[in-house]
């Protein structure tokens, strides 16, 4: 006697509970994830080969626009050091900043020094709305009498003693040597030797010795 055959169905999977599972992740790293904010101070920065980034944290960053301005900003990770450099200048010149006023350049990210002492308070007096359509003077550093860099990075140094301080140069493409020379000249004089130059990285150029010399080193790493 023979068996008898049973029909054939199609296999049915259920999506619908692997599918709420995929919109909740979605939904949880959209709302967890902090986007980068926007720069404060935009610059075009020169070109270079180059494959190592620049660091994030332990930053002070001095920043050259196009008009030779000079600015200068800390990491948002570093708020006590920031505090500590606005405290000393503010009482090594007697400005006579306010709680508020400092907070402006302590507490709102991407926050930047780009007045003269003198114009130091009024700067900071600013609604942090208001503070980023603000035209900035810069921070005095052509002047060999009258470099205020010196003071920033003198202050920048105590407030991060103890640490490594990363000083990251950033320089728009068009921007004029005696600014660059004024914030080498500061740091010469608080005995800061080290910098890092912020470039836009591009791919070596083809036929290059140092293009040669990548692809002989891939070579012999495959082989």
């Amino acid at each position: 006697m023979g068996r008898a055959k049973l029909p054939r169905k199609s296999t049915n999977i259920d999506m619908t509970a692997m599918c709420d599972v995929a919109f909740l992740l979605l939904s949880f790293f959209i709302l967890a994830t902090k986007f980068k904010p926007p720069e404060a101070l935009s610059v075009v920065t020169p070109s270079s080969v180059q494959t190592k980034t620049a660091p994030e944290k332990d930053v002070v960053l001095v920043t050259i626009d196009k008009d030779g301005k000079v600015y200068l900003s800390v990491s948002d990770a570093n708020v006590s050091e920031k505090k500590q450099m606005l405290e000393a200048i503010n009482t090594s010149k007697n400005i006579g900043l306010s709680d508020a006023e400092k907070a402006n350049f302590v507490n709102i990210p991407n926050a930047y020094i780009g007045a003269p002492f003198s114009q130091l308070k009024s700067y900071l007096d600013k609604n942090p709305a208001d503070l980023a359509h603000v035209v900035k003077p810069g921070i005095p550093a052509v002047d060999s009498t009258n470099n205020e860099m010196i003071d920033w990075f003198k202050a920048a140094q105590d407030a991060f003693q103890g640490k490594k301080m990363n000083i990251l140069v950033k320089g728009d493409d068009a921007s004029k040597y005696p600014s660059l020379q004024g914030v080498i000249i500061a740091l010469k004089k608080n005995d800061l030797m080290k910098f890092q130059v912020v470039t836009s990285p591009v791919p070596v150029p083809i036929g290059t010795d140092l293009y040669n010399f990548q692809q002989q080193s891939n070579t012999k790493a495959v082989e």
